[in-house]
């Protein structure tokens, strides 16, 4: 990755290719299921308006900031569920209003906040990193409209950025699984992209190296579907642990 990207210009990017994806679609395919089971296009739609405005409000310490909107469902899952339910009864052309502006929001909060401040989006982050969560979140869900409708999923070069991701959350990914990390282990991804480019995260003196394609590590650790296990080649128990349990979101 160039030294002149950066985490909110990729994330600009990214919701930026998702607008254009929102664009392409018919008004019927707003009704029709996505790739993740029991969601409609709608859904995923409403989905990312309705975190977009939680994570607006988390910047600025509002009302539905994460740490008092989530605890007000009994499981994340309930919470998740009620922002989709949001977009009930909303057509197509309100659905993407609702969501560019509470993307745009969020944007420029985060253009006001120094990379290296604090989020309090989970167990908390660096703005630096909720930028390329984001991202993630966006990419992810825009995946899952794409796998539906048959829609091509290109490379961009911001992909690596979910990619490295996926390989720094994988302490908390094992943690959630109650999976102890291999005592002394240390992990690289030596990924390959659909042009042959090779590309690498993490130490180059880990104990375990995953080999396998570039985009389908991003599906994996997004828990999108996953590619053919002939694809992989895990050497050493924390990259098989990798390939098992990768979780780049909460």
């Amino acid at each position: 990755m160039t030294a002149t990207r950066t985490e909110l210009g990729d994330l600009a990017e990214e919701q930026q290719d998702f607008a254009a994806l929102l664009r392409s679609l018919a008004d019927a395919d707003w009704r029709r299921p996505s790739a993740a089971a029991g969601w409609t296009v709608a859904d995923q739609v409403a989905h990312l308006a309705d975190t977009e405005e939680v994570a607006a409000d988390t910047l600025t310490g509002g009302e539905r900031a994460f740490a008092v909107a989530v605890p007000r469902h009994r499981t994340a899952e309930e919470f998740t569920a009620a922002g989709c339910r949001r977009g009930d009864g909303l057509g197509p052309a309100r659905l993407t209003a609702w969501w560019e502006e509470s993307a745009a929001r969020t944007r420029r909060l985060l253009a006001a906040r120094d990379p290296g401040d604090r989020v309090a989006w989970g167990l908390g982050m660096t703005a630096r990193t909720f930028a390329t969560a984001r991202q993630m979140e966006h990419w992810a869900h825009g995946l899952d409209i794409r796998d539906a409708l048959g829609r091509p999923v290109d490379e961009p070069a911001r992909l690596l950025r979910i990619a490295a991701l996926g390989h720094s959350t994988l302490r908390y990914a094992l943690a959630r699984e109650r999976v102890p990390w291999p005592r002394g282990r240390s992990l690289r991804l030596e990924l390959t992209a659909r042009d042959g480019t090779r590309h690498t995260v993490g130490p180059a003196d880990a104990t375990d190296v995953l080999h396998g394609p570039l985009l389908a590590w991003c599906r994996t650790a997004t828990r999108r579907s996953r590619a053919d296990p002939a694809a992989w080649r895990a050497d050493g128990e924390l990259a098989a642990l990798a390939l098992r349990y990768a979780r780049a979101y909460l």
